[in-house]
């Protein structure tokens, strides 16, 4: 069973705090809203607290072009990344040369070659490492990640492979766009990076680790037809725009449960056997979704709410956040956990994995 050995995250220059961002959104929207001010406790609801941009609010009271924002993703991912990669790295006493992939997880800007390859040239690594870039998934990509490298891990038992998760969310921010859908992106989305480091169980990296790790045994993709309509982009001449659907908490209410039921009963394990929840935190009434759907308490999506308050919504670099938390959370041996996040499609990733 491939084994989560470390994750590394990388915080983006300029911290914003949610009073700030909501005064922002109030200058920006009072036009397109005569009801602006009944429409603002969006910001306060949601209970997020402060979140990471790569450039400060004064850039955002400007439009800017798609080439703009995409040559400043290009740029910003290939920096943050590349710091990401040295601290899960160096941080593990791990060489560049011990890796033989790299999973690069991104939805919020576009490259070609991609952001692994670039990075390739400012830092050691074999020129043979195969790159394995996944764009697309949305929230979901984190866990989808990290499912895509468990499967590398399972069939090649001596690898270690990187998962890294880039998304500058901020920089899809559509200036000219007075939706409702756009507002509710402006309280939600921000900028993260993460870098985490999966090994196969004959990996020499994970000789001599003595502390209990998450090691993944199974995992699930599941996408529900007719529902590309729920969350993603719109792409047009000025960039991305934020499809994002006032019924997902609904559907995870409704949707989430037997899914995940069919899923672990497969593996002879009930929800009461699930000791850590390792969630995406997509926002408040989605953990909360969460909790009802399958009947966790506040303490099993703690660091959920945790991240989603001192970060926002990071979109697939947001469950390395909270896994990180786990790591250091020292979990007991035989514990299980599952790995859960919702994304565009409409899809749902589930991971199980036991601390051995």
């Amino acid at each position: 069973m491939p084994k989560i050995v470390a994750v590394e995250t990388e915080i983006p220059p300029f911290k914003i705090t949610q009073t700030e961002a909501a005064k922002f959104a109030r200058n920006l929207f009072s036009e397109s809203f005569k009801d602006i001010d009944r429409l603002l406790p969006i910001f306060e609801n949601g209970e997020i607290e402060s979140r990471y941009f790569v450039n400060d609010l004064e850039w955002f009271a400007s439009s800017h072009s798609f080439q703009e924002k995409n040559d400043l993703f290009i740029r910003n991912a290939v920096e943050l990344g590349s710091r990401a990669i040295e601290k899960c790295l160096t941080n593990n006493h791990v060489n560049y040369d011990d890796i033989e992939a790299i999973f690069t997880i991104c939805t919020s800007g576009l490259a070609t070659p991609s952001i692994e390859a670039r990075i390739m040239n400012l830092l050691p690594f074999s020129p043979h490492v195969k790159r394995i870039p996944i764009w697309g998934l949305g929230c979901a990509g984190g866990a989808a990640g990290i499912s895509r490298g468990y499967e590398y891990c399972k069939a090649f038992p001596k690898s270690n492979v990187l998962i890294l998760s880039i998304e500058l969310c901020s920089l899809t921010f559509q200036h000219g766009d007075r939706s409702k859908s756009n507002l509710v992106g402006t309280s939600l989305f921000a900028d993260g990076v993460a870098c985490t480091l999966l090994c196969g169980d004959e990996s020499a990296v994970i000789e001599g680790i003595t502390n209990p790790l998450p090691s993944i045994f199974a995992t699930q993709s599941t996408t529900l037809k007719d529902s590309i309509d729920v969350m993603g982009w719109t792409i047009k001449d000025d960039g991305l725009y934020v499809v994002f659907s006032k019924d997902i908490p609904t559907l995870v209410k409704n949707w989430l449960r037997p899914n995940v039921e069919k899923f672990i009963h497969s593996k002879g394990i009930g929800i009461d056997e699930i000791k850590h929840f390792v969630a995406h935190p997509g926002g408040k009434k989605v953990i909360e979704a969460y909790q009802e759907a399958l009947g966790f308490g506040e303490s099993m999506t703690e660091h959920a709410m945790k991240i989603l308050k001192q970060y926002g919504n990071m979109s697939s670099v947001t469950i390395f956040y909270v896994l990180k938390e786990f790591l250091q959370d020292n979990c007991a041996i035989g514990d299980i956990g599952l790995g859960a996040a919702l994304g565009p499609g409409f899809s749902s990733e589930l991971v199980l994995m036991r601390w051995e």
